[in-house]
C-alpha cells in the first residue's frame, strides 16, 4: 500500500503525545488518591472500580485517532481494472511456410482457429483490425467494433511466398493512426499481435519498424509459431525466434513461444490479459474512515452499557 500525501503521517506523532498523556495523568491521579488516603481505605472510596474497562474509551480513541490519520494521508495500491476501449491488431503471417504440418492440422489453420477464439474473448467495444502480411503486407479489416468481420477476414487469408514483418508493422501502425484521426489528442491505448514463424525475408528491415512502433507508443507482441522440426513438403522451415524476440523487447511488448495449437490458445489468453487490463491506484481513504466509525461505536455501546455514559 503506498500513500498519496505521506507527510501527513506525521500527525502520528501527535497521537502519540495524546498517549503518553493518558498514561502520565493516570498514573499521577493514582499517586494523587494514595497520598491522602490510606491503603485500607481505598476500597471504600472507590468500592466499584470498573478496572480495566475505564481504560477502554482511551484506546478507541486512540484507534479512531491512527485510522483518520492514515486515511488523512490517503492510502490506497494499484489494482488491475478492465480497460474502457483499446485498439488490437492481429498480424497474421500468410507466408508458404504455414502450410508445414508439425502443427495439427497445419500451422495456418490452427493459427485461424487460435485468432478466432482470441477475438472472442475481447471486450465488445475494443477495436479490432487484422492484417496479413506474405511478400508484403496489407490491412484486411481496418481496426473495428465489428468482431465477426474479423473472423470472415481471417477465413479469407490466402498464403503466399516470403514474409515482410517489418511490413506488417508499418501496415498496422497506419491501420492504428486512421482509426479516428480526430482522436490524436486522446488516443485509445493501442497493441499489435504479430504471428510468424520465420525471419523478415521481404520489405523494410524490422528494426525500422520497430522504431516507428516506438515512436508512436505501441508496444508489438509477438508469437513465434512452429517447431524446428517443421516441414513445407521436403523442404525444412524450423521456426525462426531471433527477430521476433528482437521486435517484442524493443517495442515494449511480450514474446511468445507457440509449438502447438494448445500453445496458442494460451498464448492468446494470456496477451488478452494483459491488453484488456490495466494498472490504476485505486484510492483506499474510505476504508480507514470506515474502520474509524466501527471503532466508536464498538466503544459506545459497552461504555453506554457500564457506565451510562459516551465516555
Amino acid at each position: 500500500m503506498t500513500f498519496l500525501d505521506p507527510e501527513r503521517l506525521w500527525l502520528a506523532v501527535a497521537m502519540v503525545a495524546v498517549a503518553v498523556a493518558y498514561v502520565v495523568l493516570q498514573r499521577r491521579r493514582t499517586r494523587y488518591a494514595a497520598r491522602y488516603a490510606r491503603p485500607a481505605m481505598l476500597g471504600k472510596l472507590t468500592p466499584e472500580r470498573p478496572g480495566w474497562r475505564r481504560h477502554l474509551a482511551a484506546v478507541a480513541f486512540l484507534a479512531v485517532l491512527a485510522l483518520l490519520i492514515t486515511a488523512f494521508a490517503r492510502p490506497g495500491a494499484n489494482a488491475r481494472v478492465p480497460r474502457d476501449r483499446a485498439t488490437i491488431i492481429i498480424a497474421m503471417d500468410t507466408s508458404g511456410s504455414m502450410v508445414a504440418d508439425d502443427v495439427k492440422p497445419d500451422r495456418f489453420t490452427a493459427a485461424k482457429r487460435a485468432a478466432e477464439a482470441f477475438v472472442g474473448q475481447l471486450p465488445a467495444r475494443f477495436n479490432v483490425g487484422l492484417v496479413s502480411f506474405n511478400e508484403s503486407a496489407s490491412v484486411v479489416v481496418p481496426p473495428t467494433t465489428d468482431h465477426e468481420a474479423i473472423r470472415a477476414g481471417l477465413d479469407n487469408l490466402h498464403l503466399r511466398p516470403k514474409t515482410a514483418i517489418g511490413e506488417a508493422v508499418f501496415a498496422s501502425l497506419g491501420a492504428i493512426a486512421n482509426l479516428d484521426p480526430q482522436a490524436a489528442e486522446d488516443p485509445p491505448p493501442a497493441h499489435i499481435v504479430l504471428l510468424s514463424d520465420g525471419g523478415n525475408t521481404a520489405g523494410r528491415p524490422v528494426d525500422q519498424a520497430a522504431e516507428a512502433a516506438v515512436e508512436a507508443h505501441v508496444p508489438v507482441s509477438t508469437i513465434a509459431y512452429g517447431t524446428p522440426e517443421g516441414m513445407m513438403r521436403t523442404t525444412p522451415v524450423p521456426v525462426d525466434t531471433t527477430v521476433l524476440r528482437q521486435l517484442a523487447e524493443t517495442t515494449n511488448g511480450n514474446f511468445y513461444e507457440a509449438a502447438s495449437g494448445e500453445d496458442l490458445q494460451s498464448v492468446y489468453r494470456d496477451v488478452g490479459s494483459s491488453i484488456g487490463f490495466r494498472n490504476q491506484f485505486q484510492d483506499r481513504s474510505v476504508w480507514f474512515v470506515g474502520l474509524a466509525l466501527v471503532a466508536a461505536l464498538m466503544v459506545a455501546v459497552p461504555s453506554l452499557l457500564w457506565f451510562a455514559r459516551l465516555a
